[in-house]
């Protein structure tokens, strides 16, 4: 009972104030950091801003009703509060840093980055007194260590859905603060608007995972509103929300951070994609691994779609953006209902003309140019994302999921093992005559994206898989480097062996929740060499941006009037 009264006072003092102290900073560095570390951190920012290419989010609106216009207007409302939510799960008080920083572009650079830490630099700070990021974020006490933690007798600890903070008695004392409690304003804000959308909805499945998933927000409870999301089948605007990926929580990999992608569905694409879902059992079944790590079959009512992104927001739009989705990550929903496969067409053509082209004009091999296409790119991510279905979701041992069992690596071996069998599943399907194009434009343009990924950096989950796998496929001779053009070329033969052997070291890494095993090749294969980085600074050098950043919202769609 005590305990309860103690975690009910400190959530109540910490949702009036806001939030702790901002993760990584000091209000004592901040008062006396001379002038000239403030012209340094300008002088970084004015450098590293355009690392940014600016794209306008927009869509063809024309074939959608009044009250289909007033839903997408208000879910963009309620993506507002997502953004509120994931600086103060990031960061801490978005206005007073903003306050804080007098020149505009620093400013700007802030926004992106959800933090005065540069996300695709390593977390690198580029604002005066602030230290390192720490690994928890804003998600556990900054003073906490790890063995602390692993020696609180608290049950629930793991969960995605609370916080960490230090009781009233300080040093030596930990809480546990449910987001729902911490967050309420907010929340019941959010579902408010929810409910609001789904009362306008002219779909009743929309409108119901609506109402699920207003209430899941003031609960903590999503599995229902998972399970609703893949019952829906005619909707034509779409919606992702709530705390979902755990990326941001690098300290351990348990908590999800907060954030919204509203989308208006593709009809004429989806219809091209909708015939490979039926394909995922036999996939499965073809795994280059033993049957016992094969033995969780994917469920079939999974779906392939494509987008357009009309508005992202909080962890969605923070630094590198996302231009796939594979949800729910539920365990249990994915092997009864399967995954929703989303393909942001907009966002990916963007990244493809303003980036991966550029890039693959520098570090691709001119005669071998030509295989870098937006189809194979489309593919390659797309099926990037149906990956994560395959496989193995819980150790072969029976004894805990492959997410508890790898920790902080469970992010990264999971991406790098979505990258590689995405991959084996264009040569499957290839074989099969349902992909066009020759097998060589999926190689090339998956090497050319390699090289647009790793500039995110090594310090994400993303990060240290495509590092992982750039270094297994140069060992493996998947792709050689001409020393007098500084270009690189696809060995075709080698690239599929690359793609079976990595494959299988992954996927029975994963079924047999080898951590030590795991913890070696991220020491190993996750860092950059210097041969690489120097050929990254030579895109640097040539101004390719590294990612895109958005003018979107209501006025950029044209729905000032819906949104009244």
């Amino acid at each position: 009972m005590k305990q309860n009264i103690l975690l009910l006072a400190a959530a109540l003092m910490l949702a009036a104030c806001g939030q702790q102290e901002p993760a990584g900073t000091s209000s004592a560095e901040t008062a006396s950091k001379p002038e000239q570390d403030m012209q340094t951190a300008n002088a970084y920012v004015e450098e590293r801003i355009d690392i940014y290419a600016p794209v306008t989010l927009s869509a063809d609106l024309s074939g959608l009703s009044e009250n289909q216009k007033a839903v997408i207007a208000k879910l963009i409302e309620a993506s507002k509060v997502m953004d509120e939510l994931f600086w103060m799960q990031a960061y801490g008080d978005r206005e007073a840093l903003l306050r804080a920083i007098e020149d505009p572009t620093v400013r700007r650079f802030a926004e992106i980055n959800y933090g005065p830490w540069d996300r695709l630099a390593n977390e690198k700070p580029f604002v005066e007194g602030v230290g390192e990021k720490p690994l928890g974020a804003n998600f556990y006490p900054e003073d906490m260590t790890r063995e602390e933690f692993d020696a609180w007798e608290q049950p629930g600890k793991t969960g995605q859905y609370s916080v960490v903070r230090r009781g009233p008695q300080g040093e030596g004392e930990l809480i546990l603060i449910p987001y729902h409690d911490l967050y309420s304003v907010q929340l019941n804000r959010a579902a408010t608007l929810l409910r609001e959308a789904a009362d306008l909805a002219e779909i009743e499945s929309f409108a119901n995972y609506l109402r699920l998933r207003a209430d899941a927000l003031l609960t903590d409870e999503y599995q229902a509103s998972d399970m609703a999301w893949m019952d829906m089948k005619n909707n034509v605007i779409e919606l992702v929300y709530g705390p979902i990926e755990s990326y941001e929580d690098r300290l351990f990999g348990y908590r999800a951070a907060y954030e919204s992608y509203v989308l208006l569905k593709d009809l004429e694409w989806s219809e091209r994609l909708a015939r490979f879902a039926a394909y995922l059992p036999e996939l499965q079944r073809g795994l280059p691994v033993p049957d016992v790590y094969k033995q969780e079959m994917p469920g079939s009512d999974a779906e392939l779609n494509a987008y357009d992104v009309l508005y992202y927001a909080g962890h969605a739009n923070a630094g590198a953006k996302t231009i796939a989705i594979n949800l729910p990550n539920d365990e249990k929903v994915q092997l009864e209902k399967g995954t929703r496969r989303l393909q942001l067409k907009n966002a990916m053509r963007a990244k493809f003309e303003k980036i991966l082209l550029p890039i693959a004009g520098m570090l691709i091999a001119e005669d071998q140019r030509k295989h870098v296409t937006f189809d194979a790119f489309f593919a390659n991510t797309m099926f990037h994302e149906v990956a994560h279905g395959l496989g193995i979701k819980n150790t072969i041992d029976g004894k805990q999921t492959v997410r508890d069992a790898l920790l902080e690596h469970a992010s990264s071996i999971e991406e790098g093992k979505a990258d590689v069998l995405g991959l084996y599943m264009v040569e499957k399907l290839h074989e099969k005559g349902e992909l066009d194009g020759e097998l060589m434009d999926y190689y090339t343009t998956f090497l050319a994206s390699i090289f647009r990924s790793v500039r995110f950096g090594a310090s994400s989950a993303h990060g240290v898989a495509n590092m992982v796998r750039f270094n297994y496929f140069k060992d493996a001779g998947a792709f050689t480097r001409d020393e007098e053009t500084g270009t690189y070329r696809v060995n075709a033969e080698r690239m599929h062996q690359a793609i079976q052997d990595l494959s299988r070291l992954l996927l029975t890494l994963q079924g047999d929740g080898d951590y030590e095993g795991v913890d070696a090749l991220v020491s190993e294969a996750g860092e950059i060499g210097p041969q690489l980085e120097a050929d990254l600074e030579r895109l640097a050098e040539a101004d390719i941006p590294v990612d895109i950043v958005f003018k979107q919202g209501v006025e950029v769609l044209g729905l000032e009037k819906a949104a009244e």
